[in-house]
């Protein structure tokens, strides 16, 4: 049941005095919570007092169960899907965002055509970081909206489905973010777990592996922080019967060789066809482990099943399923353009902030909502850390529609955001930690 179709609840609260608790970091409760969050919804709490609500919590922060009651509000705003009759066991992965990460392309279908059932709802990218939705509309005749009977029948029949998520899954938390993101409060670590998971929760999953990513290129740029969100995350699982497992991956480089939308399109083919980049293929089959292991399937191997081709087959017909045509080309930048090395030696690898935010410069990404991007934008590295380079060599390519946006991306990209050093650098750690519900 949603908010409009609940009786309208006796107005037992105010939003001030709810501020002001939070403010003076006194504990919210259950129906507090209940209370402000619905009222919000239904325009009683004007948005500049949940802007200082959220700019309390983000101050003062909130306690477990606060975040779980919180979790639930936003839940109840809207519908709580169930596609238990799909056939397969249920299980989800999210990814809080990073530089090259197009993860969930390949892991998807991957799961599924292991015989789980992934319901992969999936939004669009803000700023340096890459969106899901942007990566797969780079394909011909590809569709991100679905209507629920739409996923139920293609996840029974294919096994998986990467889409936008339904306008009537958790209301409240959508008319939140967009307020957080444009008074400075979207680093609060209890807002972000509970906009996470009341998403994944009011989605229905059966199982969730969440991707925390750690670094530049990652909103969490501590192994601290990344802790914090992670085990925010898994207790809110936990508080909910959701089995949750977070995985807390490195992103101070970027994740394969390609960021932009077609680029890592046709980067994540390469991954499904048995090819390539080495760190991609790692994480994919450590994600698609964990994911497998909350669904509780035990008797196939996510490795060899990538390498014999079966994932791909799902790819294609997820992408059919969709509208999309998997054979046709992707879209080419009108100009492209390399960046060399200014000096020998070893090159150590590049700064995913610095590479994420000249592909988002080169026009991959947006800085509003409501931007468009360019499907052929980015940025493809042409090196791998380790190998020697001399001066001249070339280092990457910047990829654009619109010429006149290259000098800033070459600003961003130079010097020290392409490391060369005298010694190979340190063989790189994929996953730092993995945190689970209890």
């Amino acid at each position: 049941m949603g908010w409009a179709d609940a009786p309208e609840p006796a107005p037992s609260f105010s939003a001030v005095e709810i501020i002001a608790a939070k403010r003076d970091c006194r504990e919210l409760t259950r129906d507090q919570i209940e209370w402000v969050v619905g009222a919000y919804t239904r325009d009683e709490v004007a948005d500049e007092q949940m802007s200082a609500l959220a700019m309390a919590i983000l101050l003062n922060g909130m306690h477990a169960a606060e975040t779980a009651h919180w979790t639930q509000a936003m839940i109840d705003s809207g519908d709580v899907l169930d596609f238990g009759d799909v056939g397969r066991p249920l299980v989800d992965k999210h990814s809080t965002g990073g530089v090259g990460d197009k993860i969930t392309l390949p892991l998807a279908p991957l799961v599924a055509a292991c015989g789980a059932a992934v319901p992969q709802l999936s939004g669009r990218g803000l700023g340096h970081t890459g969106g899901t939705l942007d990566k797969l509309e780079a394909i011909p005749g590809w569709r991100a909206s679905l209507s629920t009977a739409e996923i139920r029948e293609q996840l029974a029949e294919v096994g998986a489905v990467i889409c936008a998520t339904t306008p009537t899954l958790a209301p409240a938390d959508r008319r939140l973010y967009a307020l957080r993101d444009v008074t400075g409060t979207v680093e609060s670590v209890p807002l972000i777990a509970s906009s996470i998971m009341s998403k994944k929760l009011a989605e229905g999953t059966g199982g969730l592996v969440l991707d925390v990513k750690v670094g530049s290129g990652a909103f969490m740029k501590s192994l601290g922080r990344a802790g914090e969100l992670a085990d925010a995350m898994t207790g809110i699982g936990a508080a909910h019967g959701l089995p949750t497992t977070a995985l807390i991956t490195d992103m101070a480089r970027p994740l394969g060789r390609c960021v932009g939308n077609a680029l890592e399109v046709g980067e994540s083919v390469e991954v499904l066809r048995g090819g390539g980049p080495a760190d991609l293929v790692e994480l994919t089959v450590a994600l698609a482990r964990e994911m497998l292991d909350l669904a509780g399937i035990t008797d196939a191997d996510p490795a060899a099943v990538l390498a014999s081709g079966k994932a791909h087959a799902v790819w294609e017909r997820m992408i059919a399923a969709q509208g999309g045509d998997p054979d046709a080309p992707l879209p080419v930048a009108r100009h492209v353009e390399q960046v060399t090395a200014d000096r020998s030696g070893v090159f150590s690898g590049a700064d995913a902030l610095a590479v994420g935010t000249a592909a988002w410069r080169l026009g991959a990404g947006r800085a509003r909502k409501e931007d468009p991007v360019q499907a052929a934008a980015g940025v493809r590295l042409l090196v791998e850390p380790g190998d020697e380079v001399r001066a001249g060599t070339p280092l990457l390519e910047l990829h654009t529609d619109t010429p006149e946006r290259i000098p800033d991306a070459r600003r961003l990209v130079a010097g020290a955001a392409l490391l060369i050093t005298a010694d190979p650098p340190p063989e790189r750690d994929l996953v730092l930690d993995v945190r689970r519900a209890e």
